[in-house]
């Protein structure tokens, strides 16, 4: 079957030359043939060995397929097998697998072409945590049977809290006491101990059992019955304020710890007018929950799985500051002059047996304080002087402050503790700074009328009064007598300016040419020089008039024009359809609100976006919760953002915070048994508690669930809403499969579809009849009775009796012999024997249902034989 075609040389070939020569192979059966070929070199003899090999396959697959770690989060997730083929012409496989275990496996079996590879998709479900080590046979064409094992740990997604210092589970965090007003912080580190990513989000459980709220849990229980002034205040109080956690979000990478800060801040409640405070200190319990982000149903579903969230009780207790003052508050000090200083000894005594006390003394005019900062150990007390030292003459009243230093966040950056003042203490200081007697000695004047003089003007007291050095121009009451006016200034005009007698050094100066002055008693007109090298001429004055006038309107139409844009602009900014050009509550009067309003009216959770670094709480999640329910739309929602307002929402990046507050469940959907052939609906609910409009898109690629529409809605804010998921399959058993939907395009969910294909079934009430006779009939003429055909499945079933016939035939009947059950429906069916000579008492019918199951029943009619 070899063939050599050659042509050898007759001459020594020479060097650098060749002789080719062809070796044919012609198979005659499908086996490998060996043979050789002999090259005769002079002397030599070279062996060449020949091998005719037919083609053929060689198939090669992997031995194991791991998944590896992965998280039960009711997902199906695929991996492939390669089968590669080596060989020269293809080869075929078949792959076999009798466990439940794993899903899907494409395709079972077919043929791989020569130097190819061949995918097989192997497909398990993520619902429940546990270790799979499967094993599938795969025959292989000239191969035989290969084993391929498929491993995964499928574990739980677990979030744990943790010491930052000790690194154990922490359970409860104890702030210890607090002052009313100040912070105190702990640390914490949030593991996430699973393979996946984590999105977590902080939640204060303000409804939880157990929870206490500004309680003295060291008072009686009776006590605390009673105190229902503090209970029904705290029922409403915002617990968002008195625990700070940052970050109360966030993402954890597998395996990653994140440092959390714990912050406290105890607020004193008030109670009501006449209820007696007897115990100052308030006791907190609380619970903050730590939950990851897309492993919940809310009220979809009742049973939350303990290990997607982890629960922190806080305690802490709130104390006022008890620091008294002996004196005081009321400190009065002696009498002092000028110039001297009186001292009080104050004792100060820290109350509180708890918590020491940091105070710290503002400085006041008058009064010194030493020292003026210190701190008082608990149940310790200190003295402090202080110090009267008067700079002016008179009875002085002070409100001395007392800050109490304590520590607190700040407001730019709330992960820093700043040292500040959370509480003032008010001290009333009064002292008395008497004057000295002062002796005055008169002196004769020269001859010189001074420009301040007695009432004679001969004597001045040294040292009394202050004179300026501008002459004076007076306006005396006398103005308002003309007693000593003289009989030709009585119709002057009465707003002249009145001069001084001795002012004569301020009318001979220049002076504004309108004005005029007149003498104090006789009203004569008083001489004014104008002295013209410094005076502004007519021309002039107008000149200067015109000037002002120019720059006024000037700065009048720059204001003008402002005012014109401003209005323009408001204009447009209301130019809407909602407000139509009108600037929203103009002209309106607030509404007056009356002391008992605040009594009726409870507190009401805003719906306002919630701040960065605020809680949620439980109670302010379902507030919300309560509001979206109310407000469902089943049609009538945009499948795309069309609005401006729609696309600028649907385009924003989500928050694990606002990702909390969209709920679309359930994440399983089991739709139980379904029969083939069927359609069966179940609702995807949509939950909408933004205040911004969310953009949900399906994809769903699998064959039993194309019906399902629509695929994309706009929902609105705070608004719920559905998709009802249509299933229907033509294949019987179990169906497990998963689809996915995306949030503004961003943020991925998915939703876990699971049903068993069974196919129609029937069922009977009994399985045996016993047929009596028809009482009012003619004694063993006719019996009856009835069995009740039952259809459990969601789609109409059809049946059919037929009878079983012996050798001695039936005298049974059933009506109707055939006809349809349907779903969740039964149907009555009467049995009748009629007697006869030779008629058997006993007889079978099968209830056959088509394309479903096939049950017996048998029917013995009770005749009594008379003797």
């Amino acid at each position: 079957q070899f063939k050599l075609v050659v042509e050898n040389p007759e001459k020594p070939v020479a060097s650098g030359l060749q002789v080719t020569a062809f070796v044919e192979y012609y198979p005659e059966s499908e086996e490998d043939l060996k043979d050789r070929l002999l090259l005769l070199i002079e002397d030599d003899i070279v062996d060449i060995p020949l091998l005719g090999l037919i083609p053929c396959c060689y198939l090669e697959i992997e031995s194991e397929i791991n998944f590896g770690a992965v998280i039960a989060n009711s997902k199906i997730i695929s991996k492939e097998i390669s089968i590669a083929n080596h060989g020269s012409s293809s080869g075929a496989f078949k792959i076999s697998y009798d466990g439940v275990v794993l899903l899907n496996i494409e395709p079972t079996s077919g043929v791989v072409e020569p130097k190819s590879i061949k995918k097989v998709k192997v497909d398990i479900c993520t619902d429940v945590p546990r270790i799979i080590k499967e094993v599938i046979k795969v025959e292989l064409e000239r191969h035989g049977c290969t084993e391929v094992w498929i491993k995964a740990i499928v574990v739980e997604q677990v979030l744990k809290v943790l010491g930052v210092s000790c690194g154990n589970t922490l359970e409860c965090i104890n702030f210890g006491p607090v002052y009313f007003g100040s912070s105190k912080t702990e640390q914490i580190s949030l593991y996430n101990e699973s393979p996946e990513c984590m999105d977590w989000v902080a939640v204060l459980e303000d409804n939880a059992i157990g929870g206490e709220m500004g309680t003295d849990l060291q008072r009686s229980t009776d006590a605390v019955l009673q105190d229902l002034s503090l209970k029904n205040r705290t029922r409403d109080v915002d617990v968002s304020t008195l625990i700070l956690c940052i970050p109360n979000q966030g993402t954890l990478l597998p395996y990653e710890k994140c440092l959390v800060t714990l912050c406290f801040s105890p607020k004193k409640f008030k109670r009501d007018f006449g209820v007696n405070d007897s115990s100052p200190k308030q006791d907190y319990v609380l619970f903050l929950r730590f939950e990851a982000v897309g492993n919940k149903d809310g009220y979809l579903q009742a049973i939350m799985n303990p290990s997607h969230h982890v629960e922190l009780a806080l305690t802490g207790s709130g104390l006022p500051v008890m620091l008294t003052f002996n004196p005081g508050p009321l400190i009065k000090f002696m009498d002092c002059f000028l110039g001297e200083q009186t001292q009080v000894l104050c004792t100060l005594k820290n109350e509180s047996e708890s918590l020491p006390v940091t105070f710290s003394f503002r400085k006041t005019a008058h009064f010194n304080i030493s020292p003026e900062k210190g701190k008082i150990k608990k149940k310790s007390a200190k003295d402090v002087i202080f110090s009267f030292s008067p700079h002016q003459i008179g009875t002085l009243k002070v409100k001395q402050v007392v800050d109490i230093i304590g520590t607190g966040l700040e407001e730019t950056n709330l992960q820093v503790l700043k040292t500040k003042s959370f509480h003032q203490i008010h001290l009333n200081f009064i002292g008395v700074c008497k004057s000295k007697q002062k002796n005055i000695l008169f002196k004769i004047n020269p001859g010189i009328t001074p420009m301040i003089s007695n009432a004679t003007g001969q004597f001045v007291a040294d040292g009394v009064g202050q004179c300026s050095d501008t002459a004076p121009v007076a306006i005396l009451k006398s103005t308002q007598t003309q007693i000593h006016t003289h009989w030709i200034n009585r119709n002057c005009k009465g707003d002249a300016l009145i001069a001084f007698p001795n002012d004569r050094a301020a009318s001979i100066r220049p002076s504004e040419w309108n004005k005029k002055y007149r003498t104090i008693f006789t009203k004569t007109e008083r001489y004014n020089y104008i002295d013209p090298e410094f005076s502004y001429t007519d021309c002039e004055r107008l000149s200067k008039e015109a000037h002002k006038q120019y720059y006024t309107d000037f700065i009048s139409s720059l204001r003008r024009r402002r005012l014109q844009k401003d209005a323009a602009r408001q204009f447009y900014t209301y130019n809407n359809s909602v407000n139509i050009g009108l600037k929203p509550a103009e002209g309106l009067m607030s509404p007056k609100i009356s002391i008992t309003d605040f009594h009726k009216e409870k507190l009401q959770f805003k719906m306002l976006p919630l701040d960065e670094n605020c809680l949620l709480t439980s109670q302010k999640l379902a507030a919300i919760g309560s509001k979206s329910s109310v407000k469902e739309i089943w049609s009538g929602l945009s499948a795309v953002p069309s609005s401006t307002q729609e696309k600028e929402d649907c385009n924003l990046t989500l928050t694990s915070k606002q990702l909390h507050q969209i709920l679309i469940g359930p994440s399983t959907m089991d739709f139980g048994d379904v029969c083939v052939y069927s359609t069966t609906a179940r609702k995807l609910h949509i939950i909408n508690n933004l205040l911004v409009h969310i953009w949900i898109q399906f994809e769903i690629e699998i064959d039993e669930l194309q019906q399902t529409s629509p695929l994309s809605q706009v929902v609105p804010p705070l608004t719920k809403t559905h998709i009802p998921v249509v299933f229907e399959t033509n294949t019987l058993g179990m169906f497990k499969r998963s689809f996915t939907y995306t949030i503004n395009n961003q943020h991925l969910g998915h939703v876990l579809v699971v049903a068993k294909a069974v196919s129609v079934e029937l069922e009977l009430s009994a399985r045996e009849l016993i047929l009596n006779p028809v009482p009012g009939y003619l004694a063993e003429t006719e019996f009856r009775t009835t069995v009740r055909v039952c259809n459990p499945r969601n789609y109409p079933a059809e049946f059919t009796w037929k009878p079983i016939i012996t050798d001695r035939g039936t005298a049974f009947s059933i009506q109707p012999a055939k006809g349809f059950v349907e779903a969740y429906r039964d149907l009555e069916c009467e049995v009748v024997w009629h007697p006869g000579f030779n008629s058997p008492e006993a007889g079978e019918f099968n209830l056959c249902v088509r394309k479903g199951n096939t049950i017996k029943l048998k029917c013995f009619a009770k005749v009594t034989h008379h003797t």
